[in-house]
């Protein structure tokens, strides 16, 4: 782990005294109290507890990034406060990668007995820094409150000695990623026991080779709330995702199937519009399907694709390079910030069609698309179709400026591809890549299960804990 630096650690302590039992609230810091939080530093650090000589600003109170919270009685005085900020490495100078840190949480001395002004600040602030964006969240505080820390949840990882003092580095879990893949895939093993037979070595894959041919069939519905919301958009989406999963499996799209529910003709026929400008757009005929009118709204699209050679999403082995390529052009969709990023829309049909030769310019020995469970649950599928653990660097996964690290890891990406490689010498077919995406290799495959996250300082948390799917190894 790198070196500790005073502007780590997150401080409490010193002689309690009787607090007044007003009610406080913790709220983002004004500028009068950032003030005062600054001024009770001051006092508790500088002259309470002779940490530091003098002051104890540092460039974290100078990076605009910086949120300070602080617990404010009713008569408007400040009780305590922490400061939430980006960590401070020389990977995260320019960048936000998701790794944020706590620190500076003081409390005034009459406030430090009974009012809990610590506990909520701190809970307070673990709030605060998943709505900002973290993925990784870490303090480091004095040996004597890691039992207060160790109670609302945190997990200690290291102790280290700082000021003169015994301190203790913790982490705050951060369920993200775990959340997304249980909502999205956790069930599928469960579902689909007895049911899906497809063949030794598929299974879990984004498309299925069909027995005695070199077919390969996909099939993704739209959520409804999407198709009710934006017709056009769910109509393009629907040969999107289907194209991208033939993209996964190698194959050349062929043709596509549509299956459409709507409350009347009109709505039905954005979503065909939708559809219709898609299938214009790849080159890929939309050959029949089925429509139901008088019915809440509902779409669903089948892609028939050809190939020999079908990479399968279960082709990974322990020691393997993983790579993430992907069209990291476009911006958020209106109405989808975080959520979906629009890749697309704005590609010439000459590029789009380009993409479905990604796969096979990488010649990879596993392939998945990203989709649902967004690109680390993705991974996840992967591995686990592999019989493995991933661990993704998260500084070098390819990622847009204008996305933060924890929405890009976790939304749909519009085109991402996660593949596997038995060495990191595929940079030989970089050259064959569409010229708009970037391709880069940005983590590993090892024994285990899950996903996890590694960062800059060397320190791995857990993004996922357990199989995404419960499908198994193909």
């Amino acid at each position: 782990m790198s070196a500790v630096t005073a502007s780590d650690v997150v401080l409490t302590g010193a002689p309690r005294v009787t607090p007044s039992l007003d009610a406080f609230v913790v709220v983002r810091a004004d500028a009068a109290d950032l003030a005062a939080y600054h001024l009770l530093r001051r006092e508790v650090f500088v002259a309470e507890q002779g940490l530091f000589p003098g002051t104890d600003r540092d460039e974290v109170d100078d990076d605009p990034r910086t949120v300070v919270l602080v617990a404010r009685a009713a008569d408007g005085e400040v009780l305590g406060g922490v400061r939430l900020h980006p960590a401070h490495h020389p990977a995260t100078r320019d960048r936000d990668l998701g790794w944020w840190r706590g620190s500076r949480l003081v409390v005034a001395p009459g406030a430090r007995l009974l009012l809990g002004v610590g506990a909520a600040l701190v809970r307070a602030a673990c709030a605060a820094a998943e709505d900002l964006g973290a993925l990784r969240f870490d303090a480091t505080v004095q040996a004597q409150n890691e039992r207060l820390f160790r109670r609302l949840g945190w997990v200690s990882r290291e102790r280290v000695h700082l000021h003169g003092h015994p301190h203790v580095v913790v982490d705050w879990p951060i369920a993200r990623v775990q959340r997304l893949a249980d909502a999205t895939k956790s069930a599928l093993g469960g579902l689909l026991d007895g049911l899906v037979d497809s063949g030794a070595g598929w299974l879990g894959d984004d498309g299925a080779p069909v027995p005695g041919t070199d077919v390969v069939a996909a099939c993704d519905a739209i959520l409804p709330s999407m198709v009710e919301r934006d017709p056009e958009w769910a109509g393009w989406c629907a040969a999107l995702v289907n194209l991208n999963d033939l993209s996964a499996m190698g194959a050349t799209p062929v043709a596509l199937l549509d299956a459409v529910g709507a409350r009347d003709a009109s709505f039905a026929r954005r979503v065909l519009r939708g559809l219709a400008d898609a299938s214009q757009a790849w080159g890929v005929p939309v050959l029949g399907g089925h429509t139901q009118l008088g019915v809440p709204a509902a779409l669903s699209v089948t892609a028939l694709g050809r190939t020999t050679r079908p990479v399968p999403g279960g082709g990974g082995r322990p020691g393997q390079a993983v790579r993430v390529t992907a069209d990291l052009g476009g911006g958020w969709r209106p109405g989808y910030t975080g959520a979906q990023w629009d890749s697309s829309s704005h590609r010439t049909p000459a590029e789009l069609r380009a993409l479905a030769g990604v796969v096979p310019a990488l010649d990879p020995s596993a392939a998945k698309d990203v989709s649902m469970s967004g690109l680390v649950g993705t991974t996840g599928m992967l591995a686990e179709a592999s019989g493995c653990r991933a661990v993704l660097d998260v500084a070098a996964v390819p990622a847009p400026a204008a996305a933060r690290t924890a929405d890009w890891l976790t939304c749909f990406p519009g085109f991402a591809m996660v593949t596997t490689e038995a060495t990191t010498a595929a940079a030989a077919a970089d050259a064959a890549l569409p010229g708009f995406v970037v391709s880069r290799t940005c983590g590993e495959l090892t024994d285990g299960t899950g996903v996890g996250l590694r960062w800059p300082d060397g320190v791995v948390t857990e993004a996922i804990d357990s199989p995404v799917t419960g499908l198994g190894a193909a």
